[in-house]
């Protein structure tokens, strides 16, 4: 059965506006999406993290005169209620982060929240990852994984890399270069023998992928400076099957 391509907008007679939720590059700008170009040109608004960051996209775009909506963690309660407000009036938004695709380890979750609770329509346009840009070049074993976004700064952090040591998977984390270091000493006592592949500045001019144990990696970061933030993925070893004692192999 032939399906015609979804087309930008609401569907006919739809009362409220929709809220575009746009991927956008991670740091070449040039990967941006033919739709997200035109999705961010029709909209009436668009909500971003940085408004001097959307300005530089934007630009580059060559899209002027869009009226911004600042939206990030520290203002959330008062960016929604009037997004929300401008979507129940039936004007068309977008929702941009400073990188990637929104609501990945980034603002996004409260206001999908609220728009489910008042039944307002909000709209993927897919495009950019960090989590599926590394993915795709990461040597270790990716066909399962799981993703555990950003670690607590402090509280809770060391538990929480104790349950995902435990889990005997491949995960995958985001860390900022201020912690990449402290990360590595965290494994080492949880998982000496892990497998770390990171991924750093993907996209840009010194995007970097290294793979090894945690030494390599520690030492390969101690050359040089740590820029941008890291996606970190862990395969933590096998874990060899116990010994049968001579009593457990007489009762078989």
């Amino acid at each position: 059965m032939h399906r015609e391509q979804q087309q930008n907008g609401p569907p006919a007679g739809h009362p409220n506006g929709t809220l575009y939720m746009v991927a956008t590059p991670l740091g070449n700008l040039d990967d941006i999406t033919i739709r997200a170009v035109e999705t961010l040109r029709t909209v009436e608004a668009i909500a971003c993290e940085d408004t001097r960051r959307a300005s530089i996209l934007l630009r580059h775009l060559g899209i002027a005169g869009k009226k911004l909506i600042s939206y990030h963690s520290f203002n959330e309660e008062k960016a929604i209620e009037r997004i929300t407000g401008m979507l129940e009036e039936g004007i068309d938004l977008a929702l941009i982060t400073d990188a990637g695709t929104p609501a990945v380890s980034d603002p996004g979750y409260s206001i999908l929240a609220a728009l489910n609770n008042k039944g307002l329509r909000a709209v993927p346009i897919p495009g950019p990852s960090a989590l599926s840009a590394a993915v795709s070049v990461c040597p270790l074993p990716t066909s399962s994984f799981y993703f555990a976004g950003f670690l607590p700064h402090k509280k809770g952090r060391k538990t929480r890399l104790e349950q995902l040591s435990a889990m005997q998977t491949l995960f995958v984390l985001y860390e900022s270069p201020f912690r990449i270091l402290k990360l590595l000493d965290e494994l080492e006592a949880l998982i000496p023998d892990c497998r770390i592949f990171i991924g750093r500045e993907m996209t840009k001019m010194h995007e970097e992928y290294i793979t090894g144990s945690i030494g390599e990696i520690r030492l390969h970061l101690s050359t040089g400076k740590t820029r941008g933030e890291f996606v970190v993925a862990v395969q933590p070893p096998e874990k060899k099957p116990a010994k049968r004692g001579k009593y457990d192999a007489d009762r078989h």
